[in-house]
């Protein structure tokens, strides 16, 4: 049940993509923006009872109404996992800013581009080159595409079901909403959302970071990996980034750029060599190739469990 689920949410998604719009998420941001009002009064503490406001309820709300519709009618257990699926998983959610950038660049239309890039990330983007329009577009859709397709994937396969797929992306909202700068909120109120996250989200980063491997160019994903990782601030966003890097041959972090090939060889044994070439933009289409392989790859072996499980 849970391979058809996965299969007809991500369906639904393709023919209708959900609006960031819709009442459900509306309703989740009110309710966020409205317990950090509440509950933020400068402490830490402050801001895990606020994640605990927010989080519990939506998850036990989805869990009893999952356990109480499977003991009423499997098929009504199977349709609100497709329909908690299909809120909380999709492509469609962020891939609409990348196929822009993507068309634009084709055409040529640079500055078009930079605008799309700008209203996607808020970054200045005036006279960005197309290398590092390509880069930074690429850097957010390897995280974005593991965030709202790989990370909820992992957790909706726990026994939990669609709790854990609504946990993972209540965590995520609020681990990115609360450690926004905020004139009325206080730097220590997302200290607990950003460290819940990192937990929830570290054996999933590795899983999507070795999907990557498997389809992409994996002995240099899994060299970028070990050598490149530690250069972002958070360690799960690294390894993403830098298994994405070596699985496409871009690069995609700036210290890579500036380290030839010439330069490492003279290092001797223990050089770090970079791995990849310059952003272009036929890099995006290639980004595109890899997820949906891994988005297979995954789906294929969730189907081999499956059929293992019938016939077990």
């Amino acid at each position: 049940m849970t391979f058809f689920s996965v299969l007809l949410a991500l369906i639904f998604e393709q023919v209708r993509a959900l609006s960031t719009q819709n009442p459900i998420y509306n309703l989740i941001r009110s309710h966020a923006t409205h317990t950090s009002q509440s509950f933020d009064a400068g402490q830490p503490r402050h801001g895990v009872l606020a994640w605990l406001v927010v989080v519990v309820p939506f998850v036990l709300v989805v869990g009893v109404v999952y356990y109480l519709l499977m003991r009423v009618n499997i098929f009504l257990g199977f349709a609100w996992n497709v329909l908690i699926v299909y809120l909380t998983m999709g492509f469609r959610q962020f891939s609409h800013y990348f196929t822009d950038i993507h068309v634009a660049l084709n055409n040529d239309n640079v500055n078009e581009a930079r605008e799309i890039l700008r209203q996607w990330i808020g970054i200045d983007t005036v006279d960005m080159p197309v290398d590092e329009i390509v880069r930074h577009t690429l850097l957010h859709a390897v995280i974005a595409s593991h965030r709202h397709v790989f990370g909820v994937f992992f957790w909706f396969l726990m026994p939990v079901g669609p709790a854990g797929a609504v946990l993972y992306r209540l965590a995520e909202y609020l681990s990115r909403r609360w450690t926004e700068a905020a004139p009325d909120r206080s730097p220590a109120f997302g200290a607990f959302a950003r460290k819940a996250f990192y937990v929830i989200d570290w054996v999933p980063a590795r899983l999507t970071a070795i999907g990557f491997a498997i389809v992409g160019n994996f002995e240099d994903a899994i060299y970028a990996w070990r050598h490149y990782a530690k250069q972002w601030p958070n360690e799960n966003e690294g390894i993403l980034l830098a298994a994405g890097s070596g699985a496409l041959g871009a690069r995609l972090t700036g210290p890579l750029a500036e380290v030839s090939s010439v330069d490492a060889l003279n290092q001797g044994d223990d050089a770090v060599l970079p791995v990849g070439g310059e952003c272009t933009p036929r890099t995006l289409q290639a980004a595109v190739g890899l997820v949906w392989r891994a988005v297979l790859l995954w789906m294929l072996l969730l189907l081999l469990l499956t059929l293992a499980v019938w016939l077990g």
